[in-house]
């Protein structure tokens, strides 16, 4: 699509891709597509001669793009603001170009969602170049599914078949250790929780042998690979499956002396499907799914209502409901629950099922929330 762009303005538009593909790799595609679009388009428009080019180098599971272009570059001054909102380069293209000034701060909001950075450096009079890193682990194989897509699947799981699992979720923040207390117990999951490593291994030390164990690493005190590291050292058996969850996306490319492979690693905030997607592995579980004849689950208990049992939404305006979309789309999780808590107010009449969509925003669910509020997941014409 920018190839056409760029030919019609006459830029030369280039791609350098690595030499080394993988076949498949996991990661939110929708949001990256979002951020190059954004970056490719700013590229294409803001560049009056020369070229465009995409560059693509992967190694060690890690992804860098980078979108050069030849445009009229921007100052240092203004560089260090190009990503605040509303925020434009003082350059005559940019001046003479329409635009809301948005798109850079979506992009690089939508990176640091996924784990990533997004920088850029420029020449004034010679051309600009942003940078996107992420962290695209490889998949040798694509799971199997029953027919139907993997989110869509797992977001209908209500339970597992075989003995009750049981999971140590380790970490300073109460709020991301009730998350996964809040996802798992439910499912069937026991759920036991500490609060740093030394609270985790004393638990340990007293005999509790969990299936797995979530470890953040940004811990006071002993952090999460110097726990990691003492619970081998107790050889509990049977060894339990570990995970690290951590904020920075880039741990996963580390090397580390625990013996974790990049896929053993979940960036917070955590998606309720990956976390699933990850225990189906490494417990070789067989999910349950949701019965389409099951009545929705009430906010009150803490149990966000599955998307397929969220069909009536009342008499939103359709406007509400596309605003909606829009920031579910984007994982905005602050700016869909201010939102929704708005229309709770000018709707009464949709406050409960309004209700229902921010718990499942609370736990990240968004691909949940998209599914309920698209037309095709609704009953009527208005939600």
């Amino acid at each position: 699509m920018f190839e056409l762009q760029a030919a019609a303005k006459g830029l030369r538009f280039g791609f350098d891709g690595p030499e080394f593909w993988p076949k498949a790799a996991r990661t939110d595609e929708k949001r990256l597509r979002q951020i190059l679009i954004n970056l490719l388009g700013n590229a294409v428009k803001f560049t009056a001669r020369g070229e465009v080019r995409l560059v693509l180098r992967y190694a060690r599971q890690m992804a860098t793009f980078e979108i050069v272009d030849t445009g009229p570059g921007i100052a240092p001054a203004e560089l260090q603001r190009i990503f605040e909102p509303f925020a434009r380069a003082s350059s005559a293209a940019s001046n003479a170009t329409p635009g809301s000034g948005l798109g850079l701060t979506i992009a690089r909001m939508l990176a640091e969602l996924m784990g990533g950075e997004l920088g850029a450096s420029s020449e004034p009079g010679v051309g600009t170049t942003f940078r996107l890193r992420l962290f695209l682990p490889e998949l040798n194989a694509v799971p199997a599914s029953s027919g139907r897509p993997l989110a869509t699947s797992l977001a209908e799981v209500i339970g597992y078949e075989g003995p009750r699992r049981h999971l140590l979720v380790v970490d300073n923040e109460e709020a991301d250790r009730q998350l996964l207390r809040r996802w798992l117990e439910p499912l069937g999951f026991e759920v036991s929780q500490a609060t740093h490593g030394e609270d985790a291994l004393r638990q340990l030390e007293a005999g509790l042998r969990p299936d797995v164990i979530c470890m953040d690493l940004a811990m006071p005190g002993m952090d999460g690979w110097e726990t990691l590291r003492r619970i081998q050292a107790l050889l509990l058996l049977p060894a339990p499956a570990l995970a690290v969850v951590s904020a920075n996306a880039f741990d996963r490319g580390l090397d580390n002396d625990v013996g974790l492979p990049p896929e053993d690693f979940l960036v917070k905030p955590v998606r309720r499907e990956d976390l699933l997607h990850w225990l189906q592995l490494r417990l070789c579980l067989r999910w349950r799914h949701l019965a389409n004849t099951q009545a929705p689950a009430s906010v009150e208990t803490g149990n966000a209502a599955p998307a397929s049992a969220l069909q009536q939404a009342g008499s939103l305006p359709p406007e509400a409901v596309e605003a909606l979309l829009d920031l579910a789309r984007l994982g905005y999780y602050r700016g869909f629950v201010k939102r929704a808590e708005a229309l709770q107010a000018s709707h009464p009449g949709c406050a409960q099922w309004l209700g229902q969509l921010q718990a499942l925003a609370r736990e990240f669910r968004f691909e949940s929330i998209v599914a309920a509020l698209e037309p095709r997941g609704r009953t009527g014409e208005n939600p």
